[in-house]
């Protein structure tokens, strides 16, 4: 027997009209679009286009309030308790604006310039401080990150501090490592159109740290080799041959 059709969510069955969708929370609006214009909206998805102005602003809202649940679920007294009155305003703040704010907000403007000079060797940039959190326990995610360009005449250049900026944007997601690190050398790769890219993350992950086995001394290291990095193996060797090994 064939089986029955699978039931849209709720928001997206029930409301018709911006009329009707202005009633509901942010989050359910914001939901509504992004399941109407089936976008898939994941832990490590920017939502930017789908975030209208001001409902950033209600959104903080609504976390605050679940976060208050939270805490009186784990039975803290926020109300007799200073150190926790606040917490659940400073939480809301911290995800939407700040660890997570990669997902709310359109990527920063990168100004791209042509490649005047014909410029064709290998240029690095880093370490690049970076900060995510793992998707699986909401654990912060901290470490460094090289990224290595193989410009060729028709490549774009970008300003250096536009590096940061755009790995700062990709990380600030929840997400595992594997993932982000693809996601930033997909971002550089359609910017910059280079011959070869190549990116190596090191990362201490306080899941393993602050959790379970309570490793203080792993760390992840991953790479993405692209195009001339990926073929040439004296490139990617020298590469890899100038960046500093940890706790160098």
């Amino acid at each position: 027997m064939a089986s029955p059709p699978s039931t849209p969510e709720p928001t997206a069955r029930l409301l018709r009209s911006e009329e009707e969708l202005a009633l509901r929370p942010a989050s359910e609006r914001i939901r509504y679009r992004l399941v109407t214009a089936e976008r898939r909206h994941h832990a490590n998805d920017n939502i930017a286009d789908f975030v209208r102005e001001g409902e950033l602003e209600e959104l903080k809202a609504e976390v605050q309030a679940k976060v208050q649940d939270l805490l009186r679920t784990l039975v803290i007294d926020t109300e007799s308790d200073h150190n926790t009155n606040e917490t659940a305003q400073r939480v809301a703040k911290m995800y939407v604006d700040e660890v997570f704010r990669g997902r709310y907000v359109p990527m920063p403007a990168v100004t791209e310039f042509p490649n005047v000079g014909k410029l064709n060797e290998l240029m690095i940039v880093g370490p690049i401080t970076v900060r995510s959190a793992c998707s699986h326990h909401l654990c912060p995610i901290i470490g460094r990150v090289w990224i290595g360009v193989l410009p060729n005449e028709h490549s774009n250049l970008i300003g250096l501090s536009k590096y940061v900026r755009i790995a700062d944007w990709v990380l600030s997601r929840p997400q595992i490592q594997e993932e982000a690190v693809t996601m930033l050398a997909n971002e550089l790769q359609e910017r910059v159109r280079p011959d070869g890219l190549a990116l190596v993350m090191e990362a201490d992950h306080f899941c393993m740290h602050w959790r379970g086995v309570k490793d203080n001394d792993a760390a992840m290291v991953n790479s993405v080799m692209r195009g001339a990095f990926l073929k040439d193996a004296n490139l990617r060797r020298e590469f890899l041959s100038l960046l500093p090994r940890r706790n160098a």
